[in-house]
Formats: C-alpha cells, sequence, structure tokens
C-alpha cells in the first residue's frame, strides 16, 4: 500500500519502510574502522558516506547512472534511533518518498544486526551537467520513483534560520582541507556532518538517547573559505519557532558561515 507523507517540519513523521516491495533498494555490507569514533559508534558523517554511497548503487545497478549521473543533496534529516556499533553488518535500505519533476526525497534506512538503527530522508535535485542547475527528470525514471509513494507535488521548504553571532553559545572556526571537496567544487556533504559529529563530542549525552539531526544547504562551501561554525541552545519553552512540537525539549542549532553568508544550518534534538 503506498504512503501519503505530508511535510510537517523538523518534527515531522518518516515514511516507514514499505518492506516487502520490488522498488525498495535493498543491499548489505560490514561496518568499517573508518566509520565509528572511539567507542565504537557508526558517526553520521560516516553514515551521510552511506546514504550517498546507496544512491549511487541504485542508480548504477537501475540503469540511470548515465541518464542522471549528478545529484545534489538539499536537505537530510537523519534520526539515530539506536547506536551500531564496530563489526556489525549493514543492511541499507533506500526508496523514494516524494517526486517532482526536477527532484524527489529519498529514504534510507540502515540497520545493524544487534538492534541498531539510523532512520534518514534526504531531498535530492537533479542537476545537468552543463548548466549546473536543476534539470528534469526522465518520464521512466520518475514512474519508477513514483512506485512507491503518491507523494507526486514535492515543493522545498525551508526548516531552518540562520543564528546571529550577537547571541551564539559558541563560534569557532572549522578547516577546510583538500580532500573535503568533491566533484562539484565544493565540500562534499559528509563533510557538513563532520561539523556535527564534532559539536556531539562535546554533549556526549545526547548520543544515549533517540536524536534527530536536520541539516540544510544553502550555498556551497569551497577550499580556501573561512567556515565558521556559530551555535546556538533554545532551552525548552524557547523553542516555538521550531514547531509547537518541540516546545518540550532543547533544540541546538548549528549555523555555517563564511563571512555573512550562511552556507547550511542544522538542528538537533531528543526525538
Amino acid at each position: 500500500m503506498q504512503q501519503t507523507q505530508q511535510p510537517i517540519g523538523l518534527a515531522k513523521e518518516l515514511m516507514p519502510v514499505p518492506d516487502p516491495h520490488p522498488d525498495v533498494f535493498d543491499r548489505q555490507w560490514p561496518l568499517r574502522v573508518a566509520d565509528i569514533d572511539r567507542a565504537g559508534r557508526l558517526r553520521m558523517d560516516a553514515a551521510a558516506r552511506h546514504i550517498q554511497d546507496i544512491g549511487q548503487d541504485q542508480l548504477r545497478e537501475c540503469g540511470y547512472q548515465e541518464t542522471h549521473p549528478l545529484w545534489i543533496v538539499r536537505r537530510t534529516m537523519m534520526d539515530l534511533i539506536a547506536p551500531i556499533e564496530f563489526q556489525d553488518m549493514l543492511r541499507i535500505r533506500r526508496w523514494c518518498s516524494g517526486t517532482s519533476n526536477r527532484w524527489c526525497e529519498m529514504r534510507v534506512r540502515i540497520d545493524g544486526r544487534k538492534g541498531g538503527l539510523f532512520e534518514s530522508e534526504a531531498f535530492w535535485i537533479n542537476i545537468n551537467r552543463e548548466t549546473q542547475g536543476p534539470a528534469r527528470i526522465s518520464d521512466d525514471f520518475l514512474a519508477r520513483l513514483k512506485r512507491t509513494t503518491s507523494v507526486d507535488r514535492l515543493r522545498w521548504k525551508a526548516y531552518l534560520t540562520a543564528g546571529s553571532r550577537e547571541d551564539a553559545a559558541e563560534i569557532h572556526e572549522y578547516p577546510i582541507r583538500f580532500t573535503d571537496i568533491d566533484l562539484f567544487d565544493h565540500m562534499n556533504n559528509s563533510v557538513y556532518w563532520s561539523v556535527v559529529e564534532d559539536y556531539l563530542s562535546s554533549y556526549p549525552e545526547l548520543l544515549g538517547a533517540p536524536l534527530r539531526v536536520t541539516l540544510e544547504h544553502d550555498a556551497p562551501v569551497a577550499l580556501g573559505d573561512k567556515l565558521e561554525i556559530v551555535s546556538h541552545v533554545h532551552p525548552p519553552g524557547s523553542t516555538d519557532k521550531f514547531g509547537p512540537e518541540l516546545t518540550d525539549r532543547t533544540v541546538r542549532t548549528l549555523t555555517y558561515v563564511v563571512g555573512d553568508e550562511v552556507k547550511a544550518l542544522a538542528a538537533i534534538f531528543p526525538l
């Protein structure tokens, strides 16, 4: 049965996996040492790479890598439900939860055999190789995506707004390395999640409970940019701007800035 999912901001419910379903792309690979922190937990930046990798694998194996090779992620919502630990085997499933002519939302569920679980949804834009702008998804590919969703008028709406320097809890620089830059000559999506991991390292208690992190991209970060991370902590009762469902909890935000230009935004809160 097809699921209809209406976006409700940061507190939205993610579409459950329609399993079994022939159009759920399902693969497995081991959790490797480069993907874990010093406690053995699958890091969020590594999970972001897995989300990218399973997407590329699906494009290739379904025959669309040549016609739709380039995609840019606009937003990723990632739920750490239970940690996945070193030497576990990952089961990664990917399917479409919403479509439009030039972009789509793709769900990815990462299960560990020992009970660990990540849930995610990402807003992907199909990119034209020559113009570097949004490109129409082919009719046959779009028809395939629609097999797992009835949402076919997907619209972009930002969930986050930038935090100011004046009332920031902390501001620090995040150096950009040559190895952080990808095919588009921009900082790769997974590196933005390294910033989240760096922040969470100071608040390990947040990793002990189900946690949602939402990361939105506004503009690319390039090699040589002086990237600064502006963090804020919004206590319960002051979080009405994030939606009525979140007024009972602390919401932490990260604003990625280069000079006065906002590059990305992240929100972190317990589920």
